[in-house]
């Protein structure tokens, strides 16, 4: 059996959820057992996600048709980070966006004018708004000077049907057709997870990190010294780990593992 108690014992939990708590509108298994062994065991607990798509409050509202009743303040995305990023950077600035309205609010609510001539920053983050033409006027208003920024360095995700592009292969076009870097808040930026363990009230010896990929959730925990759980229910499979420089603390089949009275370990 695999040895839990390390994980079960902490106070404060960071949850990845596309590929951790759903794929698409399908809820994985042991995720709703999970959040109940949270709320039962009063842990605390925030879903800290790289998707930029949706507000807390959309999320909470997802969470909700598929089964499991969270309140908003459990969320934090990194539409959110990116625009208190920005505030802090060029208050009262204006952006031209790529993204879907969960970023475009946020943005919005830290003071942000949207603007398609002369902005001080191009904000990419996904969306099915990504076409050759809001492209090619990215990459002019790069050129004329906007600095250049991702929501957070995903190249892919999980959804329902498979692997589909995230954004960072949506951004990459961007960088290389204007010869330039973008700057990526989302995980693993340092700030994502400093942000998080805010909101938590929590230390990082008593916190663990739950998610799907190597390159973002993990490697962020590894970095800020949280301990760190990947589970193979999203993009990461068993041939990847020995690619990577670092290891996770924990390696899980899903989050249906956690859970004290699971019927699911495995050996």
């Amino acid at each position: 059996m695999k040895d839990l108690n390390n994980i079960r014992s902490k106070k404060a939990f960071i949850i990845d959820m596309d590929g951790v708590i759903y794929h698409g509108n399908r809820l994985l298994k042991g995720a709703a057992e999970f959040v109940e062994w949270l709320n039962a065991n009063n842990k605390a607990y925030l879903f800290l996600t790289n998707s930029s798509e949706r507000s807390p409050i959309e999320l909470a509202q997802k969470l909700a048709r598929l089964g499991i009743e969270v309140e908003p303040e459990h969320f934090y995305t990194s539409a959110l980070a990116t625009a208190s990023f920005l505030a802090s950077q060029h208050p009262g600035g204006s952006v031209y966006v790529i993204g879907e309205p969960g970023l475009i609010q946020a943005l919005y609510d830290a003071g942000f004018t949207m603007n398609n001539v002369n902005p001080n920053y191009v904000v990419v983050g996904e969306g099915r708004g990504y076409s050759l033409e809001a492209l090619e006027l990215a990459v002019k208003l790069v050129l004329g000077g906007a600095r250049l920024i991702g929501t957070n360095p995903d190249l892919s995700g999980p959804a329902e049907g498979g692997i589909v592009p995230a954004c960072g292969a949506l951004v990459a076009p961007i960088e290389l057709a204007a010869k330039t870097r973008a700057y990526f808040v989302g995980k693993p930026n340092p700030l994502m997870m400093r942000h998080g363990l805010r909101r938590l009230n929590a230390k990082r010896e008593e916190t663990a990190i739950v998610g799907d990929r190597m390159d973002t959730d993990i490697v962020a925990g590894v970095e800020a010294e949280i301990e760190t759980v990947l589970v193979l229910s999203g993009v990461t499979v068993p041939a990847d780990l020995p690619t990577f420089p670092y290891k996770p603390g924990h390696v899980l089949e899903g989050v249906f593992e956690i859970p004290e009275d699971s019927a699911h370990e495995l050996s």
